[in-house]
């Protein structure tokens, strides 16, 4: 009945506008209302709900099951999340989240952890009823959404209502081609320098030296817990290692976890959004997170931007690996939007990490 309010031969991702109709029209629904600091340009922050559960491993439904089936196999105990609690490095939760979705046949949504999330090294995957993928909701779905949580450098203090995650809706195929990028790149430019597009827009590594030699930093393996609650909160000291180098180059450690930072400084134009993915597996024993989304005005001058660095979660497989400064590391994959949002990431929101360069996330003190 909600898909008569849209216009489904529209093509694109939803802005900030139609986002608050869908709430308006129930296709969003949460247990506590929705509040307009959830609604990011082209994007919705989703929130914890009461309850964690302690699982033995992860999983996905898969059709026909719901995630209380699964859970009543693999659940282990309940976490009361109400005024906080810890979750430990290394184990796997699953935690209800408040908002519920009944979406419109022709439109799907896609999850991701938001960037301060991912700069900790925080797994979190949403996963549906039924569901055969990880951050990804189906066509015309209805129902709850969960959160799977797995710390992987630092325990956490979690609490209801905290965001982890973030979600965005699509009608149609949204993704832009490279040549349709090329044609965006002419008449705004996307990347400062030569744009290197294929399959999206690469980027690569910055190990420049600087004052100082600081190229990244690296997670330390037996740091104090953060909670989620405190920001501008922790000494990096405590909890990062600084990486220096002289010669351009670094070597990755198997299994550790590093905050490096991209050579371009990149752009989103406000008719379009963007999203990291994945880059080839042969070009070394490393893996980018591609846990983000680019929500339009990041690094654009009319946002107050002028190119932003895209902040790198690197972590090393099973054998050291040689990363070299200008190596190509990742790719953005650009969509289009299907209005221009009425508020662009930036300063109309007082983003946190518009015009940046090697950054970790909010909970610490600034370097």
């Amino acid at each position: 009945m909600n898909a008569k309010q849209f216009n489904m031969a529209d093509t694109g991702v939803l802005p900030d506008h139609m986002l608050s109709e869908m709430i308006a029209q129930g296709q969003i629904s949460a247990a506590l209302p929705i509040t307009s600091e959830q609604i990011q340009p082209a994007s919705l922050d989703l929130r914890l709900g009461n309850v964690a559960y302690r699982v033995r491993a992860s999983f996905l439904t898969g059709k026909g099951r719901t995630v209380a089936q699964r859970l009543s196999s693999f659940q282990m105990h309940e976490i009361d999340l109400t005024g906080g609690a810890v979750l430990e490095k290394g184990c796997v939760y699953v935690v209800p989240l408040m908002e519920h979705l009944d979406l419109p046949q022709g439109m799907t949504a896609a999850a991701s952890a938001k960037s301060s999330i991912g700069r900790l090294d925080l797994l979190t995957r949403v996963i549906t009823d039924y569901g055969v993928e990880f951050d990804h909701v189906p066509e015309g779905y209805c129902g709850p959404l969960y959160v799977e949580i797995c710390p992987s450098s630092f325990s956490v203090v979690a609490q209801p209502g905290q965001m982890l995650n973030q979600i965005i809706f699509r009608q149609g195929q949204t993704i832009i081609d490279d040549d349709a990028l090329r044609a965006l790149h002419k008449d705004h430019p996307i990347v400062d320098g030569d744009a290197h597009i294929s399959g999206g827009l690469g980027f690569s590594v910055d190990l420049l030296p600087r004052a100082g030699g600081l190229v990244g930093y690296r997670a330390k393996p037996h740091a104090s817990v953060i909670d989620l609650a405190k920001l501008a909160h922790y000494d990096p000291a405590e909890y990062w290692e600084g990486i220096r180098t002289d010669a351009g180059w670094i070597i990755l450690d198997p299994g550790a976890f590093y905050i490096l930072v991209s050579r371009e400084a990149i752009s989103i134009p406000p008719t379009h959004a963007a999203e990291m993915a994945p880059y080839m597996a042969m070009v070394g024993e490393f893996r980018v997170h591609y846990a983000g989304f680019f929500d339009p005005g990041f690094g654009h001058d009319s946002a107050g931007g002028a190119g932003s660095r895209g902040v790198l979660e690197v972590r090393c497989h099973e054998a050291p690996f040689v990363l070299e400064h200008g190596q190509r590391v990742g790719r953005l994959v650009y969509e289009r939007m299907q209005s221009v949002p009425k508020q662009l990431y930036g300063t109309d929101i007082a983003s946190n990490y518009q015009g940046q360069g090697l950054k970790l996330s909010k909970h610490f003190k600034p370097t």
